[in-house]
């Protein structure tokens, strides 16, 4: 099973939510054939999972005109939820969700209604395919360093330089694109613009093949003319935006790490339990079962602290940031160890190419590093710690 249940009894989540984790897990479990065979070509089984995904409604909420029960922004549980479910299935499904979603949010959250009405409808059903790009060359972590230039003419904006590592880059029909307009110095001279994908002057560079196959480009703009209802939000507030986007998604990217690890830990389960050795079952070996005990542990500290840091962000608490950074910095950390022991459970079938665990191997390193490095949390965490808040 993908959610342990209780961790969904606890009183962070609502009936909504364990409902909702029952109905994901029960999806992806009719509809395996959707993946089959994802990493022959990540581009077209990307679109083909978002096209699922939006037909059969788990985007819905990327649209909050579409029905009452909030949206992306505001239900962080839900989000939380449906990557865990997502990514104990499959890796590009869980990849396909969470970057329509992270496209859809600043929209969601800083749109005006023209914009709102253009995109989140598609977006919601699948048919338009989103990315947000902030990553450069020379800028990963350091956003305030961003240097794709928009200069703005008579008309609007001309953009200048390039954008890389780009998630959907390839494939996207819309990107969120943080870009330097000069309001003031390093992180308050960024805005962030929406570019369509045929918009002259934006063209896909460099596909980046990466160890676990997913749909990752650069992209370059040369005199890239957009219109002043192009901006999202308002000038100079693109640094905001971003950040706050980044802060949010990050609780979710612990959420990820939990699904991956627990696909691990049942196939490492079941094959443990099964397999004879020394003339026994290799569970019952002692160091074996010290292996799952300390993976039990991990998975139920991530668990619980993904589900802090969601309840907080749904609540509107101000710490809600650093719980965010916590629960991706332990989640992600705690999951490269589990799926590498669950690996070493297997032995040498562990390592066999396109086998389960070899899969999750390659695909849980990247949850480390993007959207915030592992290193970077730690930063963000520290720095939070000039006063903790008394209890009332």
């Amino acid at each position: 099973m993908s959610f342990d249940a209780g961790i969904l009894a606890l009183p962070f989540y609502e009936p909504r939510h364990v409902q909702r984790a029952q109905q994901i897990e029960s999806w992806c479990a009719e509809n395996a054939e959707l993946w089959d065979d994802s990493s022959a070509d990540p581009d077209a089984a990307g679109l083909r999972i978002l096209r699922a995904l939006g037909e059969h409604g788990w985007l819905a909420a990327l649209d909050p005109a579409a029905g009452p029960e909030g949206s992306a922004a505001g239900d962080c549980r839900s989000l939380c939820l449906l990557r865990e479910g997502l990514a104990y299935a499959d890796d590009l499904a869980d990849f396909a969700f969470s970057i329509q979603a992270l496209a859809a949010t600043p929209i969601v959250r800083h749109g005006n209604e023209e914009q709102q009405r253009r995109y989140l409808a598609p977006m919601a059903k699948g048919t338009l395919c989103g990315a947000f790009a902030i990553s450069e060359p020379d800028v990963g972590s350091d956003v305030a360093a961003i240097g794709l230039r928009a200069d703005k003419d008579a008309d609007g904006y001309v953009l200048n330089g390039a954008k890389a590592w780009i998630a959907n880059g390839g494939i996207a029909d819309l990107f969120c694109v943080i870009a330097r307009t000069g309001e003031g110095p390093g992180a308050l001279g960024l805005t962030a613009f929406l570019v369509p994908a045929d918009t002259p002057g934006l063209t896909v560079g460099q596909r980046v093949p990466l160890i676990a196959p997913r749909s990752f480009a650069d992209l370059e703009f040369t005199d890239c003319r957009l219109p002043k209802d192009s901006v999202l939000g308002r000038p100079g507030a693109g640094f905001v935006i971003a950040m706050e986007v980044l802060e949010r998604f990050r609780m979710t990217v612990g959420a990820a790490a939990i699904g991956f690890a627990r696909r691990a830990t049942d196939a490492a389960l079941s094959h443990a339990k099964n397999r004879k050795m020394y003339g026994a079952k290799q569970f019952d070996l002692q160091l074996v079962k010290a292996t799952f005990a300390d993976i039990e542990v991990e998975l139920n500290a991530a668990a619980l602290l993904v589900a802090r840091a969601a309840w907080a962000a749904d609540r509107g608490d101000p710490a809600a940031a650093k719980h965010s950074s916590i629960a991706k910095l332990y989640a992600t950390e705690h999951a490269q160890h589990i799926v590498d022991a669950c690996v070493q459970v297997f032995g040498a079938a562990g390592l066999v190419a396109d086998s389960v665990t070899e899969r999750l191997y390659r695909q849980i390193r990247s949850l480390r590093i993007y959207e915030g490095s592992s290193e970077v949390q730690k930063m963000i965490i520290a720095g939070s710690l000039g006063g903790r808040g008394r209890a009332k």
